[in-house]
């Protein structure tokens, strides 16, 4: 029990006993500042050492896309709501004129998760839906603060077999993730916050999503499917 009052009062000094009200609230604003401070380096430090891999994911994403492709995204936990958050944004563009592009969260079927998870195995998740539903030329985009996660490792090497192009986001040193010959553009938060890396990997694909959606505009390429929506500024 004292070891995990020790490990509490190292992670929260202001919480420990002898301090009043006035210190705890005065400690916990400063380390509202630290945390935002920290955030605002890791940011820093990312574009400043991979800028120009953030611009080469956007152009494979565009290419997939230029060539009639789709977006697959997938992640586990707090990184599956990043892949719904990067569909979505692709999907529903909230900037006017922008058209509605293809994109399919692989982690939104909880009933195919848990069919495949349970029968055969988590680490197939993924992999059986890129099978079933990835064509040449789409691509892969998955997300793991660690990036060691298996599921999307096997879902990475069927998807290089097939034709598609991939792209990863991961944290730390990239784990597996930055090594594997099956991910074409690896993006890396050095950092060893889960909170750090996954609030980098949101400002990273709000900027991929500008970022293609100017590529194309740059190409004069709009999807048949969404001619009107161009051509009257609407949204969906």
């Amino acid at each position: 029990m004292s070891d995990n009052k020790d490990i509490l009062n190292s992670l929260y000094p202001f919480t420990g006993e002898g301090g009043t009200k006035r210190d705890m609230t005065d400690a916990i604003s400063k380390a509202c500042l630290a945390k935002a401070e920290d955030h605002l380096e890791t940011v820093k430090a990312f574009f400043a050492a991979q800028n120009n891999q953030v611009a080469k994911a956007a152009e494979v994403i565009a290419t997939s896309y230029r060539a009639g492709g789709r977006l697959l995204a997938m992640g586990n936990g707090g990184s599956s709501c990043d892949a719904s958050h990067l569909a979505v944004e692709f999907l529903h563009p909230v900037t006017t004129g922008r058209p509605a592009l293809p994109a399919v969260n692989l982690a939104a079927d909880t009933a195919m998760s848990t069919a495949v998870g349970n029968d055969v195995g988590f680490e197939h998740v993924f992999l059986r839906q890129v099978i079933a539903n990835g064509r040449k030329g789409d691509c892969l985009v998955g997300f793991s603060t660690s990036g060691t996660s298996g599921n999307l490792l096997a879902a990475f090497d069927k998807a290089k077999s097939m034709g598609l192009s991939t792209i990863g986001f991961a944290g730390k040193d990239g784990g597996a993730m930055a090594k594997s010959s099956d991910v074409d553009v690896c993006l890396t938060i050095g950092s060893d916050s889960i909170h750090r890396i996954q609030e980098t990997h949101l400002l990273i694909y709000h900027i991929l999503w500008d970022l293609v959606h100017t590529l194309l505009a740059d190409g004069r390429w709009v999807p048949e499917v969404d001619e009107t929506i161009a051509r009257t500024g609407d949204t969906q």
